[in-house]
């Protein structure tokens, strides 16, 4: 096999694992399907477009010559997308959990909610940015280099190797600190971690900050090949849900193997002569359907369980 097709696959499945990933720790810690996970990676995409557009010309006037200048773009760039991503997560906390969380039937009113949210903040960025596209600096560069005798571009591995990075960082944060733990608790017992003193409510706050951090990540990676738009959290959304749903939600390792597998499926069906790009979706949610048929509790999920 292409040794380049397995880096597009990867570098796939790391953006869109972030999604899922952020879709599954919510729904498992605090019982929320978070529908305006697409709004989170468009409005950070637009933060990181707005803090790069304005710290290039500063940061070249200062740091001609030095080399340091592009790293320090990059750094913006991350910096701006994740904080406008957790800010979003403070927003859905306030608007879609602090509200109604001990009202009945919180998943469902919850998922209204966040597609309402959604919805507006689509067409919020519609009308203050437009329909026009728009395209982030190349913070890993142009170039490419060769591996096993394939030409690989310097975004897939720097996207592959910043996600493996933070993914790393997220998951020792969860293991080791104290807020970690709780969020854990509430993953594995919701009812066992509130009996045991654990606040649901302050508890959510980190966790759709974290998620909402996760999306701006993402935001930044996938626009080092596609444009920044206020649609551009669409496909995101769908793909992290349908991700999260295979691997079963709530669990963390599912949804990584979700997520390979479904980059997997899109880049190989890319290179097949009789489907092509335009039958991804097809290929992918024909997989879904059949896995889920098979096993309706996903690859790694946790028990079936209606929240009440």
């Amino acid at each position: 096999m292409d040794f380049g097709l397995i880096v597009y696959a990867l570098n796939l499945a790391a953006i869109y694992g972030l999604m899922a990933i952020g879709i599954s720790i919510l729904w498992s810690s605090i019982g929320m399907i978070n529908m305006a996970h697409g709004a989170t990676f468009a409005v950070s995409g637009y933060a990181a477009w707005l803090a790069a557009g304005w710290a290039k010309p500063a940061l070249a006037s200062v740091l001609a010559g030095t080399g340091y200048a592009k790293l320090a773009l990059a750094t913006v760039t991350f910096a701006s997308a994740i904080g406008a991503g957790a800010l979003c997560g403070i927003v859905i906390y306030l608007l879609a959990f602090l509200t109604i969380h001990d009202k009945p039937n919180f998943a469902v009113r919850s998922l209204i909610v966040t597609l309402a949210i959604n919805l507006a903040t689509v067409q919020l960025l519609l009308a203050i940015f437009g329909p026009r596209q728009r395209g982030l600096p190349k913070i890993f560069g142009f170039g490419r280099i060769e591996l096993f005798d394939s030409r690989v571009r310097y975004d897939q591995i720097g996207t592959i190797v910043a996600t493996a990075i933070i993914l790393g960082l997220i998951l020792m944060w969860l293991k080791r600190s104290r807020k970690g733990l709780e969020i854990r608790a509430m993953m594995q017992n919701p009812e066992g971690a509130v009996l045991s003193g654990i606040s649901v409510r302050w508890t959510a706050l980190p966790v759709t900050m974290l998620t909402g951090a996760l999306a701006g990540l993402a935001a930044v990676l996938l626009s080092q090949t596609i444009f920044v738009s206020p649609t551009a959290g669409a496909i995101p959304l769908i793909k992290g849900l349908t991700i999260a749903l295979l691997g079963g939600l709530g669990s963390v390792p599912g949804a990584v193997a979700g997520a390979v597998i479904i980059g997997g499926l899109e880049a190989a069906t890319g290179v097949v002569p009789f489907l092509g790009q335009r039958y991804v979706l097809f290929v992918q949610f024909s997989f879904i359907i059949m896995v889920l048929l098979i096993r309706p509790r996903g690859l790694g999920g946790l028990l079936d369980e209606t929240r009440e």
